[in-house]
């Protein structure tokens, strides 16, 4: 393997050269600290805090990145913050050794420390380990930013989250009970009797949700690959097969803006029942919600944006065509056709396609009048068909689907159906997608062939329901920007 060329001095400032002098120095006395492979750890920060008693003058092993240090002659104070907290740490020239002390001191913040030593607790009450042996694990050839003032740049927050989460603690803290939510919302589900699943992430053709794919290709088998838009298609397969009740929690890619509510990348949870409808999805959905919010924050009251949002109280239910009339003015069950419903557009300065039927602009009204109302917890229903090409028709009203979405703070939260199982009538619904695919309209679907093939062999009633992991989390955790909540958000290059 050919040496690689060594970095230019110029291009480090004068601390980051300061550091790369140290580890040179101790590389040459051959104390590598890169070459180090094991540390054994006992204990954690919020362990010997927690259990102060019982391990109080017992020798711990403990590890962690140093934060702070004040060296007071033969004697220093340093913090190290491990993956449960900040642990404070003792460190005395008479204990360690001259050579061990002077070498400490040598070390910075930053730098990656493993410590042996006694459990005490100062004259100030602070909980800490007395260092008998201090060892350098890993050298930090970055400085950190200063600690009061931390990472404040929201770009550079998200574009290094390993920096963030060392000088952000809080960062920590909603990554955490993100965790803890999906976990929870396992937990739900597995008591349920539902099952786990996984499915593709490479489809050959794009469906299940109105959305633009990314497309990439396969070299092998010479054929272009959609990322996955939604999980919905292949789980109903599975409910043909006979899982009755499957649930998948994963990553779908759409190929659409970006802004506080949207990434192109986002965690979806998608569940499928057999035998029963949307209303048994309503139910299953406000009752998940409220008890992960309940198991994760002891309660189901929510604070966002400054506003609280109360899941505590049963979830408030409307149609569409109720809430146009309500904060529109509307009524469009008095709304003949689609011509006349074009006019009522031009009339309100509202935007339309030409391609457009009544019931899309009865979604566009709701858009423009009505969603961002919706503030405490509501279920929308009777979605027109035309926007709606996998739900059941309602049989009383044959224009509508048995189709709702939840909205919290004028944010759609979840999409839920009774599953369209009409091989028939869903083939009509894929050609109407292709027509309107063939006509501009990039998130239209096709025919998917499959999936007609798996509904002839026949799809029990069923209901379904996908929820935004990532906005539920927001919610749980008062968190105002999507990138808020994901580790890796989705950033366009430096210099782009």
């Amino acid at each position: 393997m050919a040496d690689m060329e060594a970095p230019r001095t110029s291009e480090f400032s004068e601390q980051e050269q300061i550091r790369r002098q140290k580890l040179e120095a101790l590389v040459a006395a051959g104390q590598n600290p890169y070459a180090i492979t094991r540390f054994d750890v006992t204990h954690r920060s919020k362990e010997l805090t927690s259990q102060f008693e019982a391990l109080e003058g017992l020798t711990v092993s403990i590890a962690g990145r140093m934060t702070s240090r004040r060296i007071m002659g033969k004697a220093s104070f340093a913090h190290l913050l491990d993956g449960q907290g900040e642990i404070q740490i003792y460190v005395k020239r008479d204990d360690v050794g001259e050579e061990a002390y002077a070498a400490f001191k040598q070390d910075d913040l930053g730098d990656i420390l493993g410590v042996t030593g006694v459990v005490f607790k100062t004259k100030t009450g602070e909980v800490s380990v007395h260092a008998q042996q201090v060892t350098l694990l890993c050298k930090s050839l970055k400085v950190l930013p200063e600690k009061f003032h931390g990472l404040v740049d929201t770009d550079l927050r998200y574009r290094q989250r390993y920096v963030d989460m060392i000088v952000n603690p809080e960062v920590r803290e909603v990554f955490l009970k993100r965790s803890r939510i999906i976990s929870e919302m396992r937990a739900y589900l597995d008591s349920h009797a539902f099952l786990e699943v996984e499915t593709p992430v490479l489809h050959n053709q794009a469906g299940g949700a109105a959305a633009r794919p990314f497309i990439t290709h396969h070299n092998t088998l010479d054929i272009d690959m959609y990322l996955r838009i939604a999980l919905e298609l292949h789980l109903k397969r599975l409910v043909v097969g006979g899982f009755e009740r499957v649930y998948e929690i994963g990553r779908v890619f759409r190929n659409e803006g970006m802004d506080t509510r949207h990434n192109p990348e986002f965690t979806m949870l998608e569940a499928y029942q057999a035998y029963t409808d949307y209303r048994g999805m309503m139910d299953l959905c406000e009752d998940m919600m409220r008890t992960v919010a309940r198991r994760v924050n002891g309660t189901a009251i929510c604070h966002l944006d400054g506003v609280e949002y109360d899941l505590e109280k049963p979830f408030a239910r409307m149609s569409m065509v109720e809430a146009v009339r309500q904060y529109a003015g509307v009524d469009f069950d008095q709304v003949p056709d689609t011509q006349a419903a074009k006019a009522l557009a031009r009339e309100r300065g509202i935007s339309f396609e030409g391609r457009h039927q009544k019931g899309d602009i009865l979604n566009l009204f709701f858009e423009e009048y009505v969603e961002d109302k919706l503030v405490q917890p509501t279920f929308l229903t009777g979605h027109p068909v035309e926007i709606s090409p996998l739900s059941k028709k309602d049989p009383a009203h044959p224009g509508y689907t048995e189709r709702f979405e939840l909205f919290i703070g004028g944010r759609e939260y979840c999409n839920a159906f009774s599953e369209l199982n009409d091989p028939i009538d869903q083939r009509q619904r894929f050609e109407y997608q292709e027509f309107l695919k063939a006509h501009g309209d990039d998130e239209a679907s096709g025919v998917d062939e499959d999936f007609l093939n798996a509904l002839e062999y026949g799809l029990p009633p069923t209901g379904g329901i996908g929820i935004g992991v990532d906005r539920f989390v927001m919610l749980l955790t008062g968190a105002a920007s999507i990138r808020d909540v994901l580790l890796f958000p989705t950033m366009k290059p430096q210099g782009k």
